[in-house]
């Protein structure tokens, strides 16, 4: 699992540091053995600072099946469990400053909402892994499904992330504002994410949330060998 997740810089060092605890070793010097160990410590910190984490295996399966099932065997799983990495860390009972609840963070009225448009989901049970998961992959399915315009899938996959996070009204307002402005409302990287209403904070939190996700965190699923790859590669 190392392997996978510790980028080339992180062996390179390591492999540095091990060579020189091997030399040290065989001069019989009590520094080889600190170095030694400082070496296995940095292959470990830099997997858990760039790979994915350890709990995310747990939910591998059935987030593929859950994707695969809703967006056919080429569906994008690695962003998914990115989504759900930004979301809530992959911790299942955990609670938002403003209420968002579970891994997949819906809002109470959001998961009831969901629950009453997709009764094939069952009950609404945010904290439920199994359901949270399904639910929030078609929940971006149906923000997908009302994104046609987007220029490209790269585009398509941040207006979707941007309507899950901040709501499908303020994205069409964004597209509006961009279009106003001479830009172009189909094409959100340079273009729409520039154009808002919205409070300060909340415009920060959305456009970082798309970034993230789509240029950070999905390449490291993709990486760890999640499947669907990453829509802006």
């Amino acid at each position: 699992m190392i392997r996978k997740i510790c980028n080339a810089s992180c062996w390179a060092a390591a492999l540095v540091l091990f060579a020189l605890a091997g030399l040290m070793w065989f001069l019989r010097s009590r520094l080889g053995v600190g170095v030694l160990l400082l070496a296995i410590l940095l292959v470990s910190c830099q997997a858990r600072a760039q790979g994915v984490p350890a709990v995310a295996e747990r939910y591998q399966r059935e987030l593929t099946r859950v994707v695969q099932q809703e967006w056919g065997l080429s569906g994008r799983v690695a962003l998914h469990a990115a989504q759900i990495h930004q979301e809530s860390g992959w911790r299942e009972r955990v609670d938002s400053p403003v209420g968002a609840q579970g891994l997949a963070q819906f809002m109470p009225a959001t998961s009831r909402w969901i629950a009453e448009i997709y009764p094939d989901l069952g009950p609404a049970a945010p904290y439920s892994p199994g359901w949270a998961m399904r639910a929030m992959t078609r929940y971006n399915r149906w923000h997908w499904q009302r994104l046609s315009s987007a220029a490209d899938e790269c585009q398509r996959w941040a207006f979707a992330l941007s309507a899950y996070n901040g709501g499908l009204g303020w994205v069409q307002r964004d597209q509006r504002l961009a279009r106003a402005a001479g830009d172009d409302p189909a094409v959100w990287f340079g273009s729409v994410e520039r154009y808002t209403n919205r409070a300060g904070w909340a415009e920060r939190e959305n456009r970082h949330y798309v970034r993230r996700i789509v240029h950070d965190l999905a390449p490291r699923y993709v990486a760890a060998g999640w499947h669907g790859g990453a829509p802006c590669s």
